[in-house]
């Protein structure tokens, strides 16, 4: 099994130092990420692509190394192959025959070639021998140079011939760890779910930081989106979640603040607390997800006031989207149901809020904050790795008891639904049902209390997180699926 991968485009017109540093992070990032799904998968990389070649004992394992292939930023497109040495016109009609003989049946078709280095053919005659062959000798509908049905792709290289099975688009941007990291403010909604994976689209490092506002299952559906960008779209370079406990910060603004002042006030405070963040994990900007006239607090003059609390460099990826396109990229990106469903709790709403804020006017009304609440707020903020962010349900979290083997229990996979459509769990032994986590805590009140019920996702976060929570509601019949992983 060989995949090709092409590099963006933005890659392959910069210097030859920096392209030879971003196309070596990318193998990088593309072999530790691989190594996950199979560590006998190679990466091999040279001045114009990379290839991916993985053994016929891992050949089921396809659906899963497209995923990480489709999902890895710095990807213009990546395609399979059957790649044989290169031969004469004939051997070349002769071995795309062999791939695409059987899958022209009935279908117009056109052959287009590609070339790099020295032959004495074109890749016009290529075309031609291979796609005459192919129509007299397939039961093909036809050439048809314009609008094929399908379109046989043939790509020479030097001594190789590459037969493309099928192509498929990538993410694009860049490598990530190729540019500075960041720290995105996330509170699980449409706006900086979408925000944060355009910062990793671009090859940044992105942590996350969490201001809780008072409600533990707001904390718990925000960790699950970032984990779930993270994992699909970040997962070659580890990053930092962040809580600040906020909900002493509300208060104070809501008994000091005047209420036209509230919502402006609140961003101030956020700033000045990931700011501090920022320069203790040696990070140069904040993103946040806001938009222009979005919302109250998200007007020019408002964001000019709320900035200027600190000088930290604050980017805004969405500032002139629409909701509808947001609404949409997160749709695409899977994060549209975690917003949906995120039990989202708003400590500060201001009755009359002010879209014009004047400086004089909002620090008056800080005067009367108390900051030490805010320092305090920063001192007790909760730090840890991304893929360790079930250590902090709190020492009076029920414990969660883990199976390598279900026995008798329903198994309920609770992974994102095109995770669970890529790799479906299929036991021999058990029955298992598919409630996607954001779906859970809803759906598992309707399921037969007399049975046993165990969690089961990848990774085993989610599912630890889900369970502690469902124990914590009183449930007692729930556990979570660990099963060990196969040895080779």
């Amino acid at each position: 099994m060989h995949f090709v991968v092409k590099f963006f485009p933005e890659i392959t017109i910069k210097s030859n130092p920096v392209r030879k540093r971003m196309s070596r992070q990318l193998a990088d990032n593309l072999r530790k990420l691989l190594r996950g799904v199979d560590d006998r998968i190679q990466v091999r990389k040279d001045w114009e692509k990379i290839d991916v070649i993985a053994p016929d004992a891992v050949a089921h394992l396809s659906d899963r190394i497209e995923e990480v292939l489709a999902h890895t930023p710095g990807i213009a497109n990546f395609a399979r192959v059957q790649q044989f040495p290169l031969g004469d016109m004939d051997d070349m009609y002769q071995k795309t025959l062999s791939v695409w003989g059987d899958k022209l049946s009935g279908k117009t078709f056109c052959v287009r070639a590609k070339r790099t280095g020295k032959h004495d053919f074109q890749s016009l005659e290529v075309e031609q021998y291979v796609g005459g062959g192919l129509n007299m000798n397939t039961d093909a509908a036809g050439v048809k140079l314009k609008n094929p049905d399908i379109t046989v792709k043939l790509e020479i290289r030097h001594d190789k011939l590459n037969v493309i099975e099928q192509l498929h688009q990538g993410l694009g941007g860049f490598p990530l760890g190729t540019q500075d990291p960041v720290i995105s403010l996330v509170s699980g909604g449409f706006d900086s779910t979408v925000a944060s994976y355009l910062t990793i689209k671009r090859g940044i490092r992105t942590h996350y930081l969490f201001f809780n506002l008072g409600g533990r299952q707001h904390e718990l559906g925000v960790k699950e989106v970032a984990f779930y960008l993270w994992e699909k779209y970040g997962a070659s370079h580890r990053v930092k979640f962040i809580t600040v406990p906020f909900d002493e910060v509300v208060a104070e603004i809501l008994e000091r603040i005047d209420d036209s002042y509230m919502g402006v006030t609140l961003k101030r405070m956020m700033l000045r607390a990931g700011s501090v963040i920022a320069k203790e994990l040696d990070v140069d900007a904040l993103v946040t997800g806001e938009a222009i006239a979005q919302v109250s607090s998200q007007t020019l003059k408002n964001l000019s006031v709320i900035d200027s609390v600190t000088d930290t460099l604050v980017l805004r990826p969405l500032i002139t989207s629409d909701k509808t396109d947001i609404i949409r990229t997160a749709r695409e990106i899977g994060t549209e149901e975690f917003a949906a469903n995120m039990p989202e709790y708003c400590g500060v709403i201001s009755v009359k809020p002010t879209t014009r804020a004047k400086m004089e006017k909002v620090q008056h009304e800080e005067t009367r904050f108390d900051f030490t609440v805010l320092d305090r707020a920063i001192g007790n903020r909760v730090m840890q790795n991304i893929d360790e962010v079930m250590e902090d349900l709190g020492e009076d979290a029920p414990a969660v008891e883990e199976f390598a083997a279900p026995g008798n229990a329903i198994v309920i996979d609770i992974r994102h639904p095109t995770e669970e459509e890529v790799n479906p769990l299929e036991l021999d032994n058990a029955s298992v049902e598919t409630i996607p986590f954001y779906r859970l805590s809803t759906a598992f009140k309707t399921l037969d209390k007399d049975k046993q019920y165990l969690l089961y996702c990848a990774r085993g976060v989610m599912s630890k997180l889900h369970a502690s929570h469902l124990l914590d509601e009183g449930y007692k019949n729930v556990g979570v699926y660990r099963p060990e992983k196969p040895q080779h």
